[in-house]
């Protein structure tokens, strides 16, 4: 089985966030693919496997499948357009959440996933004390997400992850705007359910991050820094009930896995 390591999000590598992808002639069965995401050791590991003119795509952190990725599956389309199917334009990827696609355009991949729709919370003590900051606001879908006033903030955070794993959500999303002129809105990603203390760069996220700040900004274009040790920056637009992501990617490493 090939297996590819993408930084995606990335200018180059050693930065954005680094994704598995693996591309078996058949479905392994889970507990294998489980046993080589935690081999890998990454917050994600992909598996795609074609399916006619489609591919299946699945995710895997350590701690178990997701049902939505966003720089995992920007790291299988580089992946198989570099190396399966160079001549491609457009990839169709069936996933847990719908039929997902991705556009080479240029350098970037762009990738129309669902927007998440939020849903206001009470700022709690809970949520500071984990956050070691108390947020402005905080909403929730399939994450909580914690907006604040002073990017520096989110910059310097050092949440409580064991207190972080108490609350609601599957994800802990913190964002605040942009510093300078060069970004809408900074975030940070912390995922200790999924056994991933920082995610460095969040695709799915963004998917959260992207319709509050279109929103709060009255624009549909934005340009968004994940504020990780790594960094990484995402292009995005909100289109109705669809978020456009895109990005660079850069490859780290190619593998035949023994299994």
């Amino acid at each position: 089985m090939k297996q590819y390591v993408v930084d995606a999000f990335a200018d180059r590598v050693f930065e954005g966030n680094p994704a598995a992808v693996c591309l078996p002639e058949a479905w392994p069965s889970e507990e294998r693919m489980m046993a080589i995401t935690r081999e890998n050791n990454l917050s994600e590991t992909a598996f795609a496997v074609r399916e006619g003119e489609d591919w299946r795509l699945r995710w895997f952190t350590p701690g178990g499948e997701i049902d939505l990725c966003g720089h995992a599956t920007l790291a299988a389309a580089y992946a198989i357009s570099r190396f399966v199917d160079p001549e491609v334009e457009e990839l169709r990827f069936q996933t847990l959440s719908g039929l997902l696609t991705v556009k080479r355009e240029g350098e970037l991949y762009s990738m129309d996933f669902p927007a998440y729709t939020l849903k206001p919370l009470e700022v709690t003590d809970a949520i500071t004390e984990a956050l070691g900051a108390r947020p402005k606001e905080v909403w929730r879908a399939r994450d909580l997400v914690c907006v604040f006033d002073d990017p520096q903030q989110v910059i310097q955070m050092k949440p409580d992850l064991d207190k972080v794993r108490a609350l609601k959500g599957a994800l802990m999303q913190v964002t605040a705007p942009g510093t300078g002129t060069e970004f809408d809105c900074v975030s940070r990603t912390f995922a200790p359910k999924m056994e991933v203390p920082e995610d460095p760069v969040c695709g799915s996220g963004h998917c959260h991050i992207v319709p509050y700040w279109a929103a709060k900004l009255g624009k549909t274009e934005l340009t968004a820094r994940q504020a990780s040790p790594r960094g990484g920056t995402l292009y995005c637009r909100l289109e109705g009930d669809r978020v456009i992501l895109a990005g660079r990617a850069a490859l780290y490493s190619v593998a035949e896995l023994m299994v």
